[in-house]
């Protein structure tokens, strides 16, 4: 396919799907990662799909019609990204169940990426997670994802499906089941420190429990987690596989 004014409609539908899934896919949408990158890879990636998408003209009556495929495929790549990018979250919220046991949670803090507020433990599982996505290349996996669902759903033939929400339902499902998964050794070494301390409490009536509970919970919070650092590869394995399944069915639901 060659260049012209006569199919840059094309070209515009292609850079609207893929900038739309710029700014929502993980590691794409960070803050801290210049607009103009993100756009100049999108302008990039679009330039090089337009030559190489299967070349079908959009079908559409009129202005409106058009505006509408040009709707869809923002829509379509948002969400795209998003989907994916919601599976980030997971490790925030195991991050939180970890302070919460050890008695962190009080302390928030802003965290300059995601621009949300986080634990302590959250924000550096966070940083560790985004660092194994980088080394495993996964963000080149986003990027070859997107580029294929041009191959499943051809431009212009995006078809918004109202059943998404079921994608919604399951994804909360994993969330709870795999946050809850990954905080569960910190949750048993509590549950054991818990039951020393109401032992205590029954033989030495007379020491202050509530004083000594929140120095041992930190002290035995701090060494679980120290143990289960090389549990991290792991750990990133749930985050990942997640992003990819919800990756995967958020393009089917568009077919």
């Amino acid at each position: 396919m060659t260049f012209s004014i006569d199919n840059f409609e094309m070209f515009l539908l292609i850079l609207v799907r893929i900038t739309g899934f710029m700014f929502t896919a993980p590691f794409f949408s960070l803050s801290n990662v210049p607009i103009r990158v993100k756009t100049g890879l999108a302008i990039f990636l679009t330039a090089i799909l337009f030559y190489t998408v299967p070349s079908s003209q959009p079908e559409y009556d009129t202005i409106m019609g058009y505006s509408i495929l040009v709707i869809s495929e923002a829509i379509a790549g948002a969400i795209m990204g998003f989907f994916t990018n919601i599976a980030y979250y997971i490790i925030a919220f195991s991050g939180q169940l970890f302070d919460m046991e050890i008695g962190f949670s009080m302390i928030n803090e802003l965290d300059p990426i995601t621009k949300i507020e986080t634990t302590i433990s959250a924000n550096f599982y966070g940083y560790l997670i985004l660092l194994m996505m980088i080394i495993t290349n996964l963000h080149h996996y986003f990027l070859r994802a997107i580029i294929d669902s041009f191959k499943i759903i051809g431009v212009g033939r995006i078809n918004l499906n109202p059943g998404m929400y079921q994608l919604m339902i399951q994804f909360i499902t994993d969330y709870f089941i795999i946050g809850f998964r990954i905080a569960l050794p910190v949750f048993a070494a509590i549950l054991v420190v818990n039951t020393i301390l109401a032992i205590l409490a029954k033989v030495a009536p007379q020491m202050n429990m509530f004083v000594i509970g929140i120095q041992m919970k930190i002290f035995v919070g701090l060494i679980v987690l120290a143990l289960i650092i090389g549990l991290i590869p792991s750990v990133a394995d749930f985050i990942f596989n997640e992003m990819v399944t919800m990756m995967k069915a958020s393009i089917e639901y568009f077919q």
